[in-house]
């Protein structure tokens, strides 16, 4: 599930709201599940992964992963990403362009504090995609820290990014492959609406 804070009244962020609800009255599975596709300048090459949107905070979207990930390097070498969400029971396809940054240690605290005690040891225990020599030692070091640690302090390497929009598209799958493209762009801080054809 994603929390909306303060959610911006602007007219893409007001569509997100409808059709997140609308995915949530569909019992669409994964519906705070968001690809995110990124450029790592030290390997010259696109990458994307599906990370869990936690926050839609005024008009940021917010997620949570170890800061020396892949990934994280990525997001701090190039602040451009590009998104996509897909609600199945809709046949619906969220495009988004962004700009992504950390979000502050306080905040990140914070939201640590209150989550459970197995995704903070997984947090806690994990090194991020680096290689290990067995899915064992993996569940060996979570169990250890699930033991052992202090599950309430967040440790420096775990943290947010928010990533602000500036491009929209909401992709609605119709018969005849009819499907309807209405896309958002943030111009002069203003929004503007227009179609796509298929």
């Amino acid at each position: 599930m994603i929390t909306f804070i303060n959610l911006s009244q602007k007219d893409p962020y007001i569509k997100f709201k409808d059709k997140y609800n609308e995915a949530i009255s569909c019992n669409q599975d994964f519906v705070e599940a968001a690809l995110i596709a990124s450029f790592s300048s030290e390997m010259n090459e696109v990458d994307a992964r599906f990370v869990n949107l936690k926050f839609i905070d005024n008009g940021d979207f917010v997620f949570f992963t170890n800061l020396e990930s892949p990934k994280s390097m990525q997001f701090k070498s190039h602040d451009q990403v590009s998104v996509v969400i897909f609600w199945s029971k809709l046949n619906l396809q969220i495009r988004i362009k962004a700009k992504i940054r950390q979000t502050p240690e306080d905040f990140n605290n914070n939201y640590f504090k209150d989550r459970s005690k197995d995704k903070n040891a997984l947090a806690i225990s994990s090194n991020q995609s680096k290689e290990i020599s067995s899915y064992e030692k993996v569940k060996a070091n979570y169990e250890e820290t699930l033991r052992n640690k202090d599950l309430t302090i967040c440790p420096e390497y775990w943290g947010g990014f928010s990533f602000t929009p500036y491009y929209f598209e909401y992709w609605e799958g119709r018969k005849q492959r009819l499907n309807r493209r209405e896309a958002y762009k943030l111009e002069d801080s203003k929004w503007i609406k227009f179609f796509l054809q298929p």
